[in-house]
């Protein structure tokens, strides 16, 4: 099993996990590896130094951390940026490629004012701001139309 620290163009950074380099290659050939963050599919492979065991005994924290356990910080933090897109997902409308065109029929009240989400290039966000439409770019998860647990 080969694990690599992956990032899209995006810079988001993640892991993949795969049963070989080939695989590797051939997935990415294929465009089947996936930013979770933006669906990016230009993904490539960060440096990273192998795993050495060099030791049986290590201490019990050090031991604790490879084993993903993470400090009550980190859980903190990634508990309310979870609780965050919960929200979002619940008080906003999927309006997905047209989100620009319904951020101006809001701002232009051709339509009453609520929440939406969705997708603009960076050319739709500055016309946008152009206009004076204030929006803010949240990247949430690929499976952002299903429950976030």
């Amino acid at each position: 099993m080969k694990v690599y620290n992956l990032a899209c163009e995006q810079n988001h950074r993640f892991e993949g996990w795969f049963g070989s380099e080939d695989d590797f290659i051939s997935q990415s050939a294929r465009q089947l590896i996936v930013c979770p963050i933006c669906d990016s599919v230009k993904v490539g492979k960060l440096p990273s130094a192998p795993h050495l065991n060099l030791s049986a005994a290590k201490p019990a924290t050090a031991a604790g951390k490879e084993a993903g356990q993470h400090s009550p910080a980190v859980v903190q933090m990634q508990k309310r940026l979870l609780d965050m897109a919960r929200h979002v997902m619940e008080n906003t409308e999927d309006v997905g490629e047209g989100f620009a065109e319904e951020a101006r029929r809001i701002h232009y009240r051709e339509v009453p004012e609520h929440g939406i989400r969705g997708v603009a290039t960076a050319k739709e966000c500055d016309e946008l701001a152009d206009e004076g439409i204030d929006v803010f770019q949240l990247p949430l998860p690929a499976f952002r139309k299903s429950t976030l647990q």
